[in-house]
Order: C-alpha cells, then structure tokens, then sequence
C-alpha cells in the first residue's frame, strides 16, 4: 500500500510562494485519509454481515427440512436398542402335510395417540371404550390427560374397529401398518402351533415371535428371508386332526373328564399325524400361562407330551415282548398267576383280588394279570429290562419338534431293584407321556424298529435300531389283537379295520403321596390294521367316569377304549384305509373265486 504524505513539500512551497495556509494541505489530506479508511472498513462490514447472513440461511433451512421431516414420519416412544438395528416383519406360512393352511400372516392396523394433538380426549376415550370394552378408563385419562407424547392403546385392530375409530373423527388417534399371526382353523392343532407374540415394535412394523410349540421351535427358520418364505410342512393331517378333537372333546364330556389327549402316529415314519390334548385353547388369543394351581389345570399343558403319567397295563405288552425275544417264553408256555409274589414285603395283587390260575403267555396278557407279567419281568430282569425300555426311548424327553416336549422327561425309579421290575412291568413305578407310549407300540407294530415321533413331513420311512426280532413283534402283534377280540379291549373292535391294543387303567397319584382310589388315568394304546399295522393309537383319558350303569366305572375298558374305536372308525377312511369287509350271501347269487 503506497501512502500519501500528509504534508507534501511541493505543494508545501508552491502554498507559501502564493501566501496560502500550509496547514489547510494537512488537514484536507487528513479528511481525505479518514473518508477511506471509513468506506474500507464500511465495506469490510458489509462483506462480514453478508457472509454471517448466509451462515445463518444455511442453518435455518437446514433445521427447517429436518422438522419437515420430523413432522411427516410417524412418532415412537424411545427404546434401547443397537444403532441400525431392523425390524424383521415377515414370517413364512405352516401347512399341514397336503399343503393346508395351518398359520399364515394378515395385514393388520396398530392404534397409537398422539394426546398433544387430541382435540377432544375425554370424547376421544368415551368412544374408545365403547369400541374396545377391554381397556380401563382409569389408564387411558392418565395416558391422554397428562405429559405423555406417544401412547400405545391397541396393537391389533379387525378392519370394523379400525372403522370405527376412524369415525370418531380425533386427529389425535393414528394408524400403523402390521403384520400379525393368523391362525384360520382357530383351537385346531392348538398344541403343536404354540402361538406368536409381537417382539422389537415400531410404528410401521413389528416382528412375530413364537412364543410355544413349532412356532418357538422353528422360530428362526420361519423369520429367516433366506428361506424365501418357503412355508414349514408338518406331518399333521388337517381333516384327521379335526376328526380326532371332536370324538376325543364329546369323550370327554360324556365321561365327565378333567382331560383328554390322543396321540396318532404313522409306524414307520415316526410322523404324529393327530395329536389332541384337551382342554385347548384358541392360539389367537392365546391365553396368559396360570400363576398358581397344578400345571394341568391350564389349556396351555400339553397332556399329549408333557403329561408324565403311570400309564398302567399298556406296559404289559413290552414285557411279554422282551420275553418273547429273547426266548424265554411263547405264546404258549403256561404261566402260574395263582401264587402270590411278595417282593420286599409287598404283595403283588391282581385288578379285584381275581384268580386266574395257570394260564398261557397269550392270555397273561389277554386277561392282564399282574402276578404273570411280575413273573415274567423276574425272568428278564432289571438290567435286561431297563436296556429294553431305554431302547424304546423311555428314559429321555422325546426328541419331538414341539418346544413342550422337552418338559416331557419320564419318571424312573431312585432304585431299580427286583420290586420296581415287577411294579414297571405292569405300568407302575415309571412315569412316562402318551407319546413315549405311541413310540413304544410303534416299534412292535413296525416289526421290531425303533422310531423317532416326529411332526415333520418325511419323505418315506425312518426306521431307527432293531430294539426286537420281527418273529417276537408278530407274536406280540397277534396278542394284542386277542385283547380286542376276546379280552379287556372288547369295545375296541372296529368292522373292517382289525384292531389290536391294550387297555391300562392307572390309580392316580396323590399331590402328597399315595393315590386316589376314585381317580384313574386310562389308556387304550391301539394299532390298526392288526395284521399289517400302519399306525398307532393312543387315547388317555384324565379321572373319567362312566355313569350308564348301576355303578360309575372308570377303566379303562369302559372309558378309553370305546372313544378310541369310534375315533378309528372316523379317521381311518380319511387316511385312505380300505375296510377288509367280508362279503354276505345274497339270495339267488353264488360267488366265485378268480
């Protein structure tokens, strides 16, 4: 920067030579400095000012876009969760094994308030309560009354009650897109599906959890995008599973039941076709677990798999079979039930004190004597027969897909000696669910195979180890069958479908010990058709009473047995079974062979 003099001698001395005032150059070279270094300084400013102002533009629109964009979006209560976490919404279908519809997904709305923007709430929760009756008057005023910005009030709505909320007209009152968990077929296969609750939430999604049976158990599978959505095929029968629960719900009423399950399993796959434990419950609206009481009063306990009972003389059959097999016996070899066996000092008693005398294998278990089957288990032995139950799957939960039945673990003796072989080969003293019992008879039935009860569809047979030879499940087989036909299971015959099976008919155990002598669980565990078995039943019934005659009866003969052969004869020709049925004669026609 050049500066100019204030006092410049030329001009200095061509003032003096003309008489003028030096000092008036001075002071007009001062004026003249100041008015730029104003204008520099005002122009300084101005530049400041401007570049200030548009710092502050900037800002301004910056915070107005995000309260635009705040304003626009839908409002959520804050919640810890990790940054960038997602909600995973879509859930993929389950279907029966001929690709029915068992649980799907429904496009559904969520209600939520924004009580700042409410312009009638105390209106606004008159008409909430006349649409959901379930809500309290007392939660919702202080909810919309109060500070509160975001409020939850519902978080399924049907498409009436969306409607009628919307009619109410509050601005205040806001709609979100869901998906829930819809299950058509309501307290169908309620046991096996679980149910679903909502998980993480947010106001545009939520994700649906399994909370209970294959939907807890395959919960990952089912959420997981890539599976493409591909649904989860179950072995369950859906018109079978319906059939099932009606004739085992009007058993129960008509027996004055306190429970009920039935357990239909296919020999050679392992796959549970049926399986019913009642009471049930709707997996819509599934109800909250009990907080006191026994466990068994509940719809949510699964009596199929968790019920962990004495199954009584069902059990008889896998003594006279082991016998069999390891040939100590056949059907034949006479066997003395008229002399007492005391053990440890207990008697073992027959059902009513009753003396058949010596009588062959067959009809140890025709008659079920206890006193034969004790005798025969002491000829076995509690090494041999506890390797034989463990076979069978008796000492473990049952590796079944349902999250339940891990609860199911069967109940053995602290001390396995000779008084607990004799009490397990009559179904006391060891504890175990109708599905344990489903496998064992499966195992007899199938010819001798080990199987692993399943609720997946598989694609052919599944046999596992041969835990007997196939000569010793045929006789067992033909045994059973002689149950029906001249024993304790005589209400068990179905025309055309040959069924075979045994009764058990169990004394109930008290909570404190000992047992109730007016209470039984009882069983009828079937295999239909006898000489060529296909699957296994076994219906229980939970402290039944048949009341027709002069005095209420309560085994298993009178109780389970003639539900479970009206049950055969509704399931069988749905499972594509042809009745073996013996032409009659007909007048004037003669019939002749091929």
């Amino acid at each position: 920067m050049i500066r100019t003099p204030l006092r410049p001698l030329a001009r200095i001395l061509d003032a003096r030579q003309k008489g003028q005032n030096p000092d008036a150059i001075e002071r007009e070279n001062v004026r003249i400095r100041h008015e730029q270094m104003r204008d520099a300084a005002r122009i300084r400013a101005e530049g400041r000012l401007l570049v200030l102002a548009g710092l502050f533009l900037l800002g301004f629109m910056a915070i107005g876009a995000r309260m635009g964009a705040l304003s626009a979006s839908e409002p959520s209560e804050p919640r810890a969760q990790g940054a960038g976490a997602s909600i995973i919404a879509q859930r993929a279908d389950i279907v029966d094994r001929k690709g029915r519809m068992l649980a799907t997904n429904m496009d559904t709305f969520s209600l939520y308030a924004h009580p700042q923007q409410m312009i009638d709430a105390p209106a606004a929760i008159d008409g909430l309560l006349k649409i959901f009756p379930d809500l309290k008057r007392e939660r919702l005023e202080k909810d919309f009354l109060g500070k509160r910005k975001f409020v939850w009030v519902k978080k399924k709505l049907s498409p009436e009650q969306k409607q009628a909320v919307h009619d109410l007209g509050e601005p205040g009152l806001l709609f979100g897109p869901r998906e829930m968990r819809l299950y058509p077929n309501g307290a169908l296969a309620a046991h096996v599906l679980g149910g679903a609750q909502f998980g993480k939430e947010g106001v545009h999604a939520a994700e649906v959890l399994g909370v209970a049976g294959v939907e807890k158990v395959f919960d990952e599978a089912l959420r997981d995008p890539a599976n493409g959505g591909r649904p989860l095929q179950v072995s369950l029968d859906l018109t079978v599973q319906a059939a099932s629960e009606e004739v085992l719900w009007g058993g129960m009423k008509l027996l004055n039941a306190k429970g009920a399950s039935s357990v239909l399993m296919d020999v050679r796959t392992g796959e549970v076709i049926s399986i019913v434990s009642l009471p049930d419950f709707d997996p819509n609206n599934r109800p909250r677990p009990p907080v006191e009481g026994a466990p068994d009063d509940s719809p949510l306990f699964n009596r199929a798999v968790q019920g962990v009972y004495e199954l009584g003389s069902v059990f008889k059959i896998f003594t006279v079979a082991q016998a069999l097999d390891l040939g100590l016996v056949n059907a034949a070899t006479p066997i003395n039930t008229s002399t007492p066996i005391k053990i440890g000092g207990f008697t073992i008693k027959e059902f009513k004190n009753k003396d058949y005398g010596t009588i062959s294998v067959s009809d140890v278990l025709v008659k079920s004597s206890n006193r034969g089957t004790g005798r025969l288990a002491l000829q076995i032995g509690a090494k041999r027969q506890k390797a034989f139950l463990d076979a069978l799957g008796f000492f473990d939960p049952t590796p079944f897909e349902i999250f339940e039945a891990r609860a199911g673990k069967p109940l053995l003796p602290k001390r396995w000696g000779d008084l607990s072989t004799v009490t397990i080969s009559y179904g006391h003293g060891l504890s175990s669910s109708p599905l344990h019992l489903a496998a064992g008879y499966a195992a007899i039935a199938n010819g001798g195979y080990a199987v692993r009860p399943t609720i997946l569809k598989q694609p052919g047979p599944v046999l596992g180890p041969r835990v007997m030879s196939p000569a010793a499940a045929e006789q067992a087989r033909a045994m059973l069958r002689k149950v029906v036909t001249e024993g304790t299971a005589s209400f068990g015959e179905v025309p055309g479908y040959h069924v075979g099976g045994k009764t058990g008919s169990a004394d109930k155990p008290k909570p404190r010990g000992g047992y109730y002598t007016d209470r039984l669980i009882s069983t009828f565990a079937s295999i239909f058709p006898a000489h060529d078995p296909a699957y296994v039943l076994v219906v229980t019934f939970d402290e039944p009473v048949e009341t027709s005659g002069e005095k209420p009866r309560r085994t298993a003969g009178w109780t389970a047995v003639p539900v479970a052969a009206e049950m055969i004869g509704r399931i069988a020709p749905l499972l594509g079974l042809r009745p073996d049925v013996t032409p009659g004669q007909l007048p004037g026609i003669t019939l002749t062979g091929n």
